[in-house]
């Protein structure tokens, strides 16, 4: 009941939005670039105050700065790059990359992914194919199966590119799977674009009606959909991809998560990297600078004084940081309303080197390089649950990712690196290392003593490497039914802001988070035709 009257506030909610925005917004400008994958175009936003920080304009050397050099802020740079504008990244760590890097967190020659580890959008977003990174020497794997995920008793379901060999293994529900992502799987690459974008129409009828059914089902909580299948196998499958969202499954929009991803998972097998998520970031940044891009580390921006003399800059940061860093730049109640941005559960990481592989009870789930380690559909959704409000789960859901299986420049012989975390309470302190690896030992008995050595990164952890993962949130904050077209706040454009030469790039913009690098795309879009427009 409560999933019901929370999903009717919604579309009430959600028809006053659109009523504005579908009056306004010139969706023929998106449809008509989008088979050149253009962003949804929007009508500038009004005019400032008088700026009280340095940001010069039409007498500036740089066109563009980006701040933070994150998979979306160098996105953004590239994009506006390519498009033969001057651009000058800073980012305040010391390598670029942001949550896209890689590292010997274990044992020397075990390469452990920081953030990021699978990207089930990494290749088939529209900014990422439509880049050559294979010359920069990015090389993708594709395990056998994209996800595995045992249940007790030795059972396992795996996810394959073919729906039909998926649903072979889910009994009665295999018609009831094949009629929910059969259709989705064959449109995938044609509604990636919409999916993956700020909110429109398309004017195409076939788009448009793909969309439709998309949201239909998407807007849903997880909880609805799993209603068309009677057995653990399949529900589980749909709990542990709902899951992603950090939402509780019986949330609306948590049903969106679960379809896209497995979408994804059918369409283009959820690969990663060869040699460490870090190898995304190296490929990115020297396509920037092919393309004549700045970039300086280690430098700190607190506000806007700190950078250089640009026409216009994009932000690759949180909303909070936004705030902070433009300060009366932009206006109080615009201030006000980004410092209010929500931020969902936060994540407890665990590297693990182990000797030999992990014994898994079903050997098929070594065939994987995602696994989803939770048992039952109601066993996630009330993980999930606790960790929405604030509790610590004794059984919590738990991703692992074993890529060293497939890539053998991730782990000595013999040996493997393994990453898993699971959802806690946003900021939480707690160490939950053991129950993880209960988990894991739950569907792999003996995988203990194969351990050789951990490292455990807390939320507090996770934020103080990054700033954008506030309380340890590394999805940009909550896609929820209030900021899912509306993040950060609600505007025409969720990627401009009162200040018409201020741009948000970050996760906290459309399509959230994950690397796809759209965020970007679409921010330096909107930058773009603010330049054009100048």
């Amino acid at each position: 009941m409560r999933s019901r009257l929370a999903l009717v506030r919604f579309l009430a909610g959600l028809v006053r939005c659109l009523a504005g925005l579908v009056g306004s917004t010139p969706l023929e400008s998106y449809e008509a670039h989008h088979d050149a994958m253009a962003p949804l175009a929007h009508p500038p936003a009004s005019t400032s105050t008088p700026a009280r920080d340095p940001l010069p304009t039409r007498d500036s050397t740089l066109d563009a700065v980006v701040v933070g050099a994150g998979p979306n802020g160098l996105a953004a740079a590239i994009t506006m790059a390519r498009a033969g504008r001057s651009v000058r990244v800073i980012e305040g760590a010391a390598a670029p990359g942001g949550g896209t890097r890689s590292s010997e967190a274990t044992l020397p020659g075990f390469v452990h992914d920081t953030c990021s580890a699978i990207h089930p959008l990494g290749r088939i977003s529209p900014f990422f194919a439509g880049l050559d990174l294979a010359r920069h020497g990015l090389r993708w794997i594709e395990p056998p199966a994209a996800i595995a995920h045992p249940l007790d008793g030795g059972r396992a379901v795996l996810v394959t590119r073919d729906v039909e060999t998926t649903a072979r293994l889910l009994g009665r529900d295999r018609d009831p799977y094949r009629g929910l992502f059969g259709p989705l799987a064959r449109r995938f690459r044609d509604l990636a674009p919409d999916l993956l974008a700020p909110f429109h129409v398309p004017l195409r009828p076939r788009r448009a009606t793909a969309l439709a059914w998309f949201g239909f089902h998407g807007l849903q909580p997880a909880s609805w959909l799993a209603r068309r299948f009677r057995d653990d196998e399949a529900r589980a499958v749909l709990a542990g991809a709902a899951a992603h969202s950090l939402l509780r499954l019986d949330e609306p929009v948590s049903g969106a998560a679960a379809l896209l991803l497995l979408g994804s998972a059918h369409a283009d097998g959820w690969p990663f990297p060869v040699g460490g998520a870090g190898r995304i970031s190296d490929a990115l940044v020297a396509e920037a600078r092919s393309l004549g891009v700045e970039i300086e580390t280690g430098r700190e921006v607190r506000g806007l004084a700190d950078l250089p003399a640009s026409r216009i800059a994009l932000l690759d940061t949180g909303p909070r940081a936004l705030a902070e860093i433009a300060g009366n730049r932009l206006p109080a109640g615009y201030r006000r309303k980004l410092r209010g941005y929500r931020y969902g559960p936060g994540v407890f990481k665990l590297d693990i080197a182990i000797e030999g592989s992990i014994p898994w009870q079903n050997e098929t789930v070594a065939l994987a390089g995602t696994v989803h380690l939770g048992g039952t559909f109601e066993e996630i959704a009330a993980s999930e649950a606790a960790a929405n409000a604030g509790r610590h789960h004794p059984r919590p859901f738990v991703l692992l990712a074993q890529q060293s299986l497939f890539d053998r420049t991730r782990a000595p012989e013999g040996r493997n690196a393994i990453w898993a975390y699971c959802h806690v309470p946003n900021g939480s302190t707690m160490d939950v290392s053991g129950v993880i690896l209960a988990q894991i030992e739950r569907f792999a008995p003996g995988f203990r003593e194969r351990i050789l050595a951990t490292r455990s990164t807390t939320p507090a952890d996770l934020e103080a490497y990054n700033p954008n993962n506030v309380g340890g949130d590394m999805s940009g904050g909550r896609i929820d039914i209030r900021q899912l077209f509306t993040r950060p706040v609600a505007r025409f454009d969720p990627y401009t802001t009162p200040d018409p030469r201020l741009f948000l790039c970050s996760s906290s913009t459309p399509p959230g988070g994950g690397v796809h690098g759209m965020c970007g795309w679409h921010a330096a879009h909107s930058a773009l035709r603010r330049l054009d427009g100048s």
